[in-house]
């Protein structure tokens, strides 16, 4: 495999007319780093991930890869692979032929390419599939053959456009396993975009928060998910009530939300709220509270304490969380 080599945007910006796609970020992605770029639709991350391939040029800024100043460079020449949405894989070829055919493209004899192509597909546990189509795989083993398409190629950095939103939730989360196992193993910066939160704080040692064309945090999974940025980060992460107070916006995790009924707790109470809906999720019971405070106020009571002390939908409780469970939040601009 390539040496691998650190990520270095710089001022990225990347305007479609009068629309700014990508508003003059910065970011450092080390060398051998998972960095998952995170968003709504529309926030530019595939933008960003498009402009470090070179498949989108850069309006403004500069992206570095090791020492190299690739931001004018065609897409061959910038060490990277990428990896699809779609898969993108030839219905006509077999595996085999799928994962060496960029080989081939660079004039590689047909002996060294088809041996190192059988050596990715071992890489992905694909080689027993080396002669099927892919109309004769599953949406998985098309994944894997895509990933060892990429990878064959020795990229220093591997990129990847939601490389998992065509798969099974149950699924999802074996390939989830899969892409970590194989960034570890060759130890080179894969760079994901998703949507999806969960997929983000599993796989990332980075979680590269977007909004709007801008960069809101970068950090690692814990601390995003520990300490939003921003009422936008706590709101998009789920799992955090945003309550409007004096002194500004705070965050308070709805596991670290505790409710009392018929006035227990009043004296500790932080407000009184209404019972507005109660979904049982297996494990915890998610209920969801009104009050003015909070556009959606929910907290997550164990099952335990459920059935020790049940609510309905309209009861009133004291609404108590501890003074180390709060969070300041920057104001969304």
């Amino acid at each position: 495999m390539s040496q691998p080599a650190n990520l270095e945007l710089i001022h990225l910006t990347k305007r479609y007319g009068a629309v700014t796609a990508v508003d003059a970020i910065d970011l450092k992605v080390p060398a051998g780093a998972y960095c998952c770029l995170l968003g709504p639709s529309g926030c530019g991350k595939t933008s960003t991930l498009r402009m470090i391939a070179g498949h989108e040029s850069a309006t403004v800024g500069d992206i570095l890869i090791g020492a190299t100043n690739v931001t004018d460079l065609p897409p061959a020449k910038r060490g990277t692979a990428m990896m699809f949405q779609s898969y993108a894989l030839f219905p006509h070829l077999s595996c085999l032929e799928n994962v060496a055919f960029s080989l081939k493209m660079k004039g590689v004899d047909k002996a060294t390419r088809r041996s190192k192509a059988m050596e990715f597909l071992e890489l992905v546990a694909m080689e027993s599939y080396a002669q099927r189509v892919p109309a004769q795989l599953s949406g998985g083993q098309q994944q894997r053959v895509a990933l060892a398409r990429a990878l064959v190629t020795n990229p220093q950095i591997l990129l990847l456009d939601e490389p998992l939103s065509a798969l099974d939730p149950f699924l999802r989360v074996r390939m989830r396993a899969e892409l970590r196992r194989l960034q570890k193993q060759l130890a080179i910066p894969f760079i994901h975009v998703t949507h999806g939160q969960d997929e983000a704080l599993a796989l990332a040692d980075l979680v590269v928060v977007m909004n709007k064309g801008r960069i809101e945090q970068a950090a690692t999974p814990r601390e995003v998910f520990e300490k939003p940025a921003t009422e936008f980060i706590a709101r998009f992460l789920g799992g955090h009530n945003v309550i409007a107070t004096p002194s500004g916006p705070i965050a308070v995790r709805a596991d670290r939300v505790a409710l009392r009924r018929n006035g227990a707790g009043a004296n500790e109470a932080r407000f009184a709220a209404a019972v507005r809906a109660i979904e049982y999720q297996g494990a915890y019971y998610q209920v969801a509270l009104d009050h003015p405070s909070a556009a959606e106020l929910t907290a997550l009571v164990s099952d335990d304490q459920f059935a020790a002390e049940p609510l309905n939908v309209g009861d009133y409780v004291s609404v108590l969380w501890a003074n180390e469970d709060v969070h300041a939040l920057a104001p969304t601009p």
